[in-house]
């Protein structure tokens, strides 16, 4: 794959994307158009399911005392409240922690108000890069490009980047990818990530996007002429769908 076929690889996953669930953090911006609410799923859902997450955020949003969960409803709590309401998650401890710390730093650093850019954000107790990516792009709808271990590893296996970490895969898209793709781009591959193009054994068997899979040899014994759903179009160099 390489920087011309970009256009072709989003419209293929993002009809995958259209064709199942959406990850949490997207279903929780619908349902509360509220960057705030965004950022405390996010950090719910790290290294932990979707299921688990899902249940946790409903437990914790329960306790809401106005419209929408808000940094007061976390003072009101206690760390005991906020780790019996979100476990299972994975890390729950440390993440009670860092959720009942955040009102506290936001007001110290941000005077209550949410920042919208990365850097800030990873000034939060329990941000990283991950989480202050994707909340300023599913929560805020502004370029950002969350990177985490699908992307990671679907970006290398398409032979777009050669990283060795999130970090240095973040900062090559940065570098390679259209802006206008940056807010969906996490979104398409982690859901392609979870159906598909998991970490072992991948679903290579009808991919649509095999084609320009350099790594489908290797990992499914396929070929890049074998199968897939994108073609050459006629007199065209660019690749469009069948």
């Amino acid at each position: 794959m390489t920087v011309n076929d970009i256009p072709a690889v989003d419209r293929a996953l993002k009809k995958e994307f259209a064709a199942h669930a959406s990850p949490i953090i997207e279903l929780i911006e619908a349902q509360t158009h509220d960057p705030f609410c965004v950022l405390v799923g996010t950090i719910l859902s790290a290294r932990t399911k979707d299921q688990c997450t899902t249940g946790a955020v409903q437990r914790l949003f329960a306790k809401a005392r106005g419209e929408r969960f808000a940094p007061a409803d976390l003072e009101r709590l206690s760390q005991d409240e906020i780790e019996k309401l979100i476990y299972p998650v994975g890390f729950y401890h440390d993440k009670a922690r860092h959720l009942k710390e955040l009102p506290h730093v936001l007001k110290e650093k941000f005077d209550g108000v949410l920042p919208n850019t990365v850097e800030e954000l990873c000034e939060l107790p329990g941000v990283g890069r991950k989480t202050a990516n994707l909340t300023v792009a599913v929560g805020f709808d502004l370029p950002a490009i969350c990177v985490d271990v699908h992307v990671h590893r679907i970006c290398n296996r398409l032979g777009l980047v050669k990283t060795r970490t999130p970090f240095d895969t973040e900062m090559a898209l940065r570098k390679i990818l259209p802006v206008k793709y940056w807010k969906t781009w996490n979104s398409h591959l982690v859901s392609f990530g979870q159906t598909r193009c998991g970490p072992v054994r991948p679903k290579c068997d009808g991919c649509p996007i095999i084609r320009l899979c350099p790594a489908a040899a290797k990992t499914c014994g396929k070929t890049a002429s074998n199968g897939g759903a994108l073609t050459r179009a006629p007199g065209s160099g660019r690749r469009a769908r069948r």
